[in-house]
C-alpha cells in the first residue's frame, strides 16, 4: 500500500518511519510474545553454564562439549537474533536509530514475491568492520585498482611538470584520491594512520584501448539497442560483453541481437536467459573467441577473461546507482551529487577493468549513452582519448584499431 510502484516486477519497499497506527500495535504485540520466548532461553543457558560448574567431577570430556555447544547454540542461533529482532521493534516506536537506516521490503524476482521483512542496515558499513575485522588483526593488506577516486582530470607527468613550475596553477590540484579509499574500507575508523601506496599501471592504455561515446543512438528503443549492439560485434568479429544496467532491458534486446548475431554466425550467451551458472558462461566465452556474452552486475565486477576473448565491452547505458532507499539515505547522508558519481565512477573503472588483462590485450570499450559525463570520465586511464561520436563512425574505428 505504500510502495511507490506496487506493480512493479522486482523488490518493493517502504520506508518504516513513521510508522502507522496498525504497525505501531502488531511491533508491541510482537516484542511481547518474543519477550515470553527470550526469558526460557536465557534461564536454559545459565542452567547449562551451571550444570558445568556443578558437575566437575562428574562430566567427561565428550559430555562438557556437546553442552557448551548447546549454550553456544542458544545464544548465537535464539537469543541473540531474539536480541535484535526486540531491539528493531523498540524502533518501530521510538524512531529511527542513528547511524542505521530501516525500511520494509518485499523480495520480488520478475513479478514474484519471494519474501517479505523488515530490513536494518548501517549506514556506514565500515564502522563494524573496522571494529570487527581491522582493530583485531594484526595486519591487513587491501587492494584493489578502485580504491582511489578522482573527481577531477589526474594529470599526465607532463602536466604534473608544467604545474611545478606554475604556482598559479595550485587551483588545479586533483583531490586527494585517497579520502576515497580511507572510506570504503574503514580505514578512516581506525585510531592510528595507514600505510598508503599506490602503483602505475603496467599497460600502455594510450595503445592498446579505445573508448567511444556513441551519441546517436535511441536508449529507450531496444531494437535500436540491439542493432547497435550488433554491428559493433560484428566489427570486433566476437570476444564482446554486453553489459546492461537493469535485466529487464537485457531480455528486451537479446531476441533481436541474437537473431542478428545468428546470421553473423557469432553465438550469443546471456546471463539470466541461458539455464546456466554465470562461471559455465563464461567458461564458455573464454573457450569460443567468436563468441558474445550478455551480462549485468555480476559480470561488469568479477571477471577475468585475457587475451583475445574479451576484445571489445559495450555498456547499454551509464551505470547509475539504483536508488533504493538505502541508496537514498547514504546519498542524504554524503551528498546526493557527489556519492552518486563516485559510485557511478567506480562501476565504469570496474567494466573498462575487465578490458586489458595482459599487456598483449587491446580492447574497445564502448558507451552507447550520449549522457556519460566528461566530468566521470576519470574514471579512464588519462592518457585515452574518450572520443563522442556517431554509431557508424564508431563500428568503422573499433573495426580498423581491432585489425591493425
Amino acid at each position: 500500500a505504500r510502495a511507490a510502484d506496487p506493480e512493479s516486477q522486482y523488490d518493493l519497499q517502504s520506508e518504516l518511519h513513521p510508522a502507522s497506527d496498525d504497525l505501531l500495535t502488531s511491533a508491541s504485540a510482537f516484542a511481547d510474545r518474543l519477550q515470553h520466548l527470550v526469558v526460557p532461553l536465557n534461564n536454559l543457558a545459565k542452567r547449562l553454564k551451571a550444570l558445568l560448574d556443578d558437575k566437575v567431577d562428574e562430566l567427561d570430556s565428550a559430555t562438557r562439549a556437546r553442552i557448551e555447544g548447546a549454550i553456544r547454540g542458544l545464544e548465537l542461533r535464539a537469543a541473540g537474533p531474539v536480541n535484535a529482532w526486540q531491539l528493531m521493534l523498540g524502533d518501530v516506536r521510538d524512531g529511527q536509530r542513528d547511524g542505521f537506516v530501516d525500511w520494509l521490503q518485499i523480495d520480488r524476482i520478475e513479478g514474484q514475491d519471494r519474501d517479505v521483512g523488515y530490513a536494518r542496515h548501517w549506514l556506514d558499513p565500515t564502522i563494524p568492520f573496522a571494529a570487527d575485522v581491522l582493530d583485531g588483526a594484526h595486519g591487513v593488506a587491501i587492494t584493489s585498482a578502485t580504491l582511489q577516486d578522482y573527481a577531477q582530470p589526474k594529470r599526465n607527468q607532463a602536466e604534473k611538470e608544467a604545474a611545478s613550475k606554475d604556482t598559479a596553477s595550485d587551483s588545479a590540484v586533483v583531490a586527494d584520491g585517497w579520502a576515497s579509499a580511507l572510506a570504503l574500507t574503514g580505514a578512516a575508523h581506525l585510531a592510528h594512520p595507514t600505510l598508503r601506496a599506490a602503483f602505475s599501471s603496467p599497460f600502455d592504455y594510450a595503445n592498446q584501448t579505445r573508448i567511444f561515446v556513441v551519441n546517436d543512438v535511441v536508449r529507450d528503443r531496444p531494437s535500436a539497442t540491439a542493432a547497435a549492439m550488433a554491428g559493433l560485434m560484428q566489427a570486433s568479429g566476437g570476444g564482446a560483453l554486453g553489459l546492461f544496467t537493469a535485466v529487464r532491458r537485457l531480455k528486451a534486446v537479446h531476441p533481436d541481437l541474437l537473431a542478428r548475431l545468428e546470421a553473423a554466425g557469432l553465438p550469443l550467451y546471456a546471463q539470466h536467459i541461458d539455464k546456466m551458472n554465470l562461471q559455465t558462461l563464461l567458461q564458455m566465452f573464454r573457450e569460443e573467441a567468436e563468441s558474445c556474452l550478455l551480462g549485468t552486475d555480476a559480470v561488469r565486477d568479477g571477471i577475468d577473461v585475457p587475451g583475445a576473448a574479451l576484445r571489445m565491452i559495450v555498456f547499454d547505458r551509464m551505470p547509475w546507482p539504483r536508488s533504493d532507499l538505502l541508496f537514498q539515505a547514504r546519498a542524504k547522508w554524503q551528498g546526493r551529487d557527489a556519492w552518486t558519481e563516485r559510485l557511478a565512477r567506480l562501476k565504469l573503472r570496474q567494466a573498462f577493468g575487465r578490458l586489458i588483462r595482459r599487456d598483449t590485450d587491446r580492447g574497445v570499450f564502448v558507451m552507447l549513452d550520449s549522457r556519460l559525463p566528461t566530468r566521470l570520465t576519470t574514471a579512464f586511464p588519462p592518457d585515452v582519448e574518450v572520443q563522442r561520436v556517431g554509431l557508424a563512425e564508431a563500428i568503422a574505428r573499433s573495426r580498423e584499431f581491432l585489425e591493425s
